[in-house]
């Protein structure tokens, strides 16, 4: 039976360019390929598709969600904080346990995208 090996997201943008920066510059992604208004990045095994497109991003029913499942959230925190610190005020969220037992932080892209960055956490007494 063939496996699945990887889900990757595409991610709608009014900027491409910036988009492209944020991925870079905040969360430490790189540019395998880019053409137009598409772009494939890759962090360790995951992958986004970034796609430029010109419908109206600020509707609701466009907004997306990516999770993105990660073995020390703690860490990575630390190593993206100094970065995501120069971020306007509310675009990330520092990591808290949630009462479904993952512990989480979140930011907000460019556009309409909020990713959130998790581990699983032991179940609270």
């Amino acid at each position: 039976m063939a496996e699945m090996t990887q889900i990757t997201p595409f991610v709608n943008c009014r900027d491409l360019a910036a988009q492209r920066r944020f991925f870079e510059d905040m969360l430490g992604f790189t540019c395998g390929f880019q053409a137009d208004n598409y772009a494939f990045l890759r962090r360790d095994n995951v992958a986004v598709r970034l796609l430029e497109v010109d419908f109206n991003l600020d509707d609701p029913a466009r907004q997306q969600m990516v999770y993105i499942d990660v073995d020390d959230v703690d860490a990575l925190w630390a190593e993206l904080e100094p970065a995501l610190s120069k971020l306007p005020e509310g675009r990330a969220r520092a990591p808290f346990n949630q009462p479904y037992n993952q512990r989480e932080f979140h930011v907000s892209d460019e556009g309409a995208c909020l990713f959130l960055f998790g581990q699983g956490i032991e179940p609270s007494a």
